[in-house]
């Protein structure tokens, strides 16, 4: 018997069209709260300015660009700008600042000093705010001590200055976290020795300057261990002195001197720039501060210090999405109740995996497989084997991954008149090729890994049907498919402020399924359809890394990924007799979800030895 070709195109074209249709990403982040100095600053002299420039003038950087504490808050869609001087926004950072010594700023000697708060009175201004609360999904900064280097470099008293600010900034942390903050980004101090400040000095001085920020950020982070505060912490120190190292990678003409004409860039706009396009060919503005080309390069840094270890649990959801849909597979291969005697079957499958309109990833799997089973009185007991492989791409260039399983498995199950009902058993050998990107202004950075991993999956279907034999019959069905799957940590490789490592992980889910499904008998093709409603019972977890550039600082955590725990599945398909063999060719989708498609298509085939 021949088919035609047109139904197969059209359900190709059908799960194509759910797959490609769009889906809404969401911030891990409610808020995106900045306590800092100048590197951070979003403009908090800004309304002090003169009217006619504050557009173009008002951060320390090469203005009218962004310091990397905004480009950070625009990628999550949160509000980046400046809290003082009644601008109202979450960025409470100001230049200038010291980490818990109030001073102030003269910025027009007509006029009285401006305040400059302390990192630790803007922490007690962001609180007060808010009731004494942290918001606990919001993303926090805690960023600083350079002012208080610089102040050492001035004559102030080494031991106690640096001593004083680091007390200061753990307690800053300690104070967030008591309130209620889980996410806290702890930049270290850049390498202030290769600023063009500390060249101005000599080699003494930038040696002086390297040796002041190390300590700082030794202190800093050994005061966080011991008090036991977890933080998530971005290496700006290495990063610069990668970046100093090697220019030309990442577009830098000139590392030595400013960009800019004025004494701070706190007024520098393109008429100061010494070039056109200093901006974006200078490492620094200003003596001691970065560019907008830096500044951007730093928040895609902190980005991807913060988006890693949420992508690594998109591994073990591909496996749980894959786990499931082979489930299915194995529950279907039966048109109802067997003949007595030894069969086999086979199947083929390609399944396709869409999230967030490709944002967060998508990818195609290929997979097969083969069972046999022996049946008696509705009776049915048997065995299979299967393999398959996803090639996926993290979403926005971040990267891609291969996925292969190897399966084996039981399967029983009983068919009478009317009901049915059957389980399942698998355990898959997973393993994993993964390339992850970071983007450094034009320079991309590549991080692999190799690990494995596990899935164990248990499935219970069960279903009645209405009607008559050989017509129409229809009726409820009912599943549960549970999975435990486990990978690997391991380190990623070119080690490098950029590469982490990551953790374990071990991951449940448990997806229970009520709804209906209709099938036609009569004719040499019987159609069929089965609508469900699905939830997942189990919650999300945390995302953690470390980074191999301060292993002292141990893992951080992020949040996890959240996928639609509601949600529907649609099957479509038909049976019929195709080369003499019991044929099933259809299509399965998931649907009501707002970040998701999952398509299957798939066909299967059976006979008797």
């Amino acid at each position: 018997m021949q088919i035609s070709k047109r139904p197969l195109r059209s359900l190709m074209a059908v799960a194509i069209a759910l797959a490609a249709a769009p889906a809404m990403a969401q911030s891990p982040y409610s808020k995106s709260v900045v306590i800092g100095d100048s590197v951070s600053d979003a403009g908090y002299f800004r309304p002090l300015l003169p009217a006619a420039s504050r557009p173009v003038i008002g951060q320390f950087t090469t203005n009218p660009g962004w310091t990397w504490a905004q480009h950070v808050a625009h990628y999550y869609g949160v509000n980046g700008a400046a809290n003082g001087n009644g601008q109202g926004g979450d960025n409470y950072a100001i230049g200038g600042a010291r980490v818990g010594v109030d001073t102030s700023l003269v910025l027009d000697p007509r006029l009285p000093a401006v305040p400059v708060y302390s990192m630790k009175t803007q922490t007690a201004q962001y609180l007060a705010a808010n009731g004494g609360k942290a918001d606990a999904n919001a993303l926090y900064s805690v960023w600083g001590g350079a002012n208080d280097l610089f102040a050492i470099q001035r004559g102030a008293p080494l031991q106690a200055t640096l001593v004083g600010a680091v007390t200061d900034q753990v307690g800053i942390v300690a104070t967030l976290k008591g309130a209620g903050a889980q996410y806290v980004v702890v930049p270290t101090i850049p390498d202030i020795g290769l600023t063009p400040g500390a060249r101005a000095g000599g080699p003494a001085a930038m040696a002086a300057g390297t040796a002041l920020a190390k300590a700082y950020n030794d202190a800093l982070f050994g005061g966080l261990k011991a008090a036991g505060l977890q933080v998530i912490p971005v290496d700006t120190f290495h990063i610069l002195q990668e970046i100093v190292a090697s220019p030309g990678t990442y577009g830098f003409t000139n590392v030595t001197s400013p960009a800019c004409t004025d004494a701070s860039s706190l007024t520098c706009s393109p008429l100061s720039y010494v070039t056109p396009n200093a901006a974006n060919s200078y490492v620094f503005a200003d003596g001691v501060h970065p560019t907008s080309a830096t500044h951007e390069m730093l928040g895609q840094y902190t980005l991807s210090i913060l988006e890693a270890p949420r992508n690594q649990q998109i591994l073990t959801h591909s496996a749980q999405t894959v786990g499931r849909s082979r489930a299915d597979q194995v529950s279907w291969h039966l048109a109802g109740r067997p003949a007595d005697g030894l069969s086999w079957w086979g199947s083929l499958r390609g399944d396709m995996q869409r999230y967030a309109h490709a944002d967060l990833y998508d990818g195609m799997a290929p997979a097969g497989l083969f069972g046999v089973d022996w049946a008696r009185d509705g009776m049915v007991a048997g065995g299979f084997a299967g393999y398959g492989r996803m090639d996926a791409d993290f979403g926005n260039s971040k990267g891609d991954f291969t996925q292969s399983d190897t399966t084996l498995g039981l399967f029983a199950g009983w068919y009478g008149e009317r009901a049915w009902v059957n389980g399942q058993v698998s355990y898959s050998w997973l393993d994993y090729d993964v390339t992850r990107k970071v983007q450094l202004g034009p320079a991309t950075r590549e991080h692999t890994g190799s690990p494995e991993g596990s899935n164990l999956t248990a499935a219970l279907n069960a279903g009645y049907e209405f009607g008559t034999e050989g017509g129409f019959r229809h009726g409820p069905v009912a599943a549960v498919i549970w999975q435990k799957v486990k990978l690997d940590g391991y380190a990623e490789s070119n080690a490098s402020a950029t590469a982490l490592g990551y953790a374990s992980q071990d991951v449940d889910s448990t997806v229970g399924r009520v709804g209906w499904q209709a099938r036609f008998d009569g004719g040499s093709i019987k159609p069929y359809v089965q609508v469900t409603y699905d939830h997942e019972f189990e919650d999300g977890q945390q995302a953690s890394a470390w980074l191999q550039s301060m292993p002292d600082v141990g893992m951080y955590k992020v949040p996890g990924l959240e996928f639609d725990k509601n949600y529907a599945t649609a099957v479509l398909g038909a049976r019929l007799n195709l080369w003499g063999l019991n044929s099933n060719i259809g299509m399965s989708t998931t649907t009501a979800q707002k970040r998701a498609r999952d398509v299957s298509l798939f066909a299967s085939f059976s006979g008797s030895f």
